[in-house]
């Protein structure tokens, strides 16, 4: 998974990830700190870009967000040292894939390090040229409106230019280190 769901989510280190476990002048430790994000659900994206040369690349993302209506755009954090990331950096547009509840794997390899994320997986172009995997619950096709510092992570606005369901599974989410899914009208006896 990406930096930004290991750390904050599962209490691990990344490759290449310097966090201290010391107590900051905030008054906790950053394992504190991840344990207690750990406990917010979040959705499990892929974002995927066709680099130069017309090469597939994609990270795994658990930090994606809706982040305005009019103009439509969407938000995703990236550790700033992610190699994946540069490369969607460079490709200036990217495709947000949300993951069904079913596709736990397609997370895992897509955060793996040095591997090729694409082999056995099927795709389509988006309008951006962008992949859009088989099977995804949803994908969203951006261009890159705008990028912020955000502490070790950088915070990129996309500019939505086209989206779709793709199926009505359920999508997949990480919480406490693990993954599931999530049951629409469930409630408490």
């Amino acid at each position: 998974m990406d930096e930004a769901i290991s750390i904050a989510k599962t209490g691990r280190l990344g490759h290449g990830e310097v966090a201290s476990r010391a107590t900051h002048d905030h008054g906790f430790s950053s394992q504190r700190f991840r344990e207690v994000l750990g406990h917010y659900p979040t959705g499990v994206t892929i974002i995927t870009a066709i680099e130069a040369g017309g090469r597939p690349t994609g990270m795994s993302i658990g930090s994606f967000a809706s982040a305005s209506l009019d103009p439509p755009l969407v938000a995703f954090l990236a550790n700033r040292d992610s190699s994946s990331f540069q490369k969607i950096l460079r490709a200036n547009s990217f495709c947000v894939n949300v993951l069904g509840v079913d596709q736990q794997s397609i997370c895992r390899q897509f955060a793996a390090k040095g591997a090729d994320k694409f082999t056995g997986i099927s795709w389509r172009p988006a309008l951006s040229g962008a992949p859009i995997l088989e099977g995804v619950v949803a994908w969203i096709d951006c261009e890159i409106a705008n990028v912020f510092d955000a502490g070790d992570h950088q915070l990129v606005l996309g500019r939505v230019r086209a989206l779709d369901i793709a199926t009505s599974d359920s999508p997949l989410v990480f919480l406490k280190g693990g993954y599931g899914g999530f049951v629409t009208g469930a409630r408490r006896p």
